[in-house]
């Protein structure tokens, strides 16, 4: 096979390998996925973003581009709102959407972006529900949540003790039966009225710089905590700062930087190897 596009990007330094795929004609294995997430024998990242069009896949979307998402362990995933702003700023410097304004497809349901001047993106981020509560078991203690579906499953557990001592250097438990699909778990301190720090473990991946739909998950769990419907926050995750809000109507939307740091091509030779 020929060389393989591709482009290197991050949201708040949650990472990610791009691959622009318009046709759906690459196969995208688990083992391919992980190779090319793998920060040794890869490029390295959280994830891969195939750029494809919603009806090269048959997808139940009205949007024109589909964003194929998948977790660095190659399973695959609903949601990402660190890696949409990645993908929506593809579209627009490549000249597949005009912009500024447009809707890109995922698995969770066609979400709306707007690419701003200084290229950050806001992403609506449909409406974050609360579905109960859980435990989780994170270095040695026992922790409570609230469970939050952002399209994909969030357990969220604020904390009184700096996140930042906690170690997550090995996968926190949880209850199965509550999320038989894995979970996303969120360790959040409250700094003020309208900010939060957080930390987060994602499935399939392990600890991350940032978590788009965490924020968000974050921001919605301590308004349920407090007892409000809406509100805003910064969220400081480790690697940076994005801005949510929960608007009146329960819509939220995830606004932060979207960055490029490479382009090339992967060796054809090398990905015929991974079948």
């Amino acid at each position: 096979m020929a060389g393989i596009e591709f482009l290197k990007g991050h949201g708040t330094q949650n990472d990610f390998v791009l691959l622009p795929d318009p046709a759906g004609s690459l196969e995208l294995t688990p083992r391919r996925v992980a190779a090319l997430c793998d920060r040794q024998r890869g490029l390295g990242a959280d994830g891969v973003l195939r750029v494809v069009r919603s009806a090269a896949l048959d997808a139940d979307s009205a949007a024109e581009w589909f964003m194929d998402y998948r977790n660095a362990d190659g399973s695959i995933a609903e949601m990402c709102g660190n890696g949409v702003r990645v993908f929506a700023r593809y579209l627009v410097e490549s000249g597949l959407e005009a912009g500024p304004e447009f809707a890109v497809g995922s698995r969770a349901g066609d979400r709306p972006v707007r690419v701003h001047d200084d290229l950050s993106v806001t992403v609506g981020m449909g409406r974050p529900t609360v579905t109960g509560t859980s435990v989780a078991v994170v270095d040695g203690r026992q922790v409570s949540g609230v469970a939050v579906d952002v399209g994909n499953p969030h357990l969220v557990s604020v904390l009184d003790d700096d996140v930042r001592a906690l170690d997550l250097r090995e996968p926190p438990r949880y209850d199965s039966e509550v999320f038989p699909e894995g979970v996303n778990i969120e360790f959040v301190n409250l700094l003020g009225p309208e900010l939060l720090r957080m930390r987060v473990h994602e499935r399939g991946v392990g600890e991350t710089r940032a978590c788009g739909t965490g924020t968000v998950a974050a921001v919605a769990a301590t308004l349920h905590l407090r007892g409000d419907d809406s509100g805003e926050s910064a969220v400081e995750i480790p690697g940076g700062r994005v801005a949510v809000t929960v608007g009146s109507d329960g819509g939220a939307t995830l606004t932060g930087p979207a960055v490029f740091v490479a382009r090339g091509e992967l060796e054809g030779v090398w990905w015929d190897s991974l079948t």
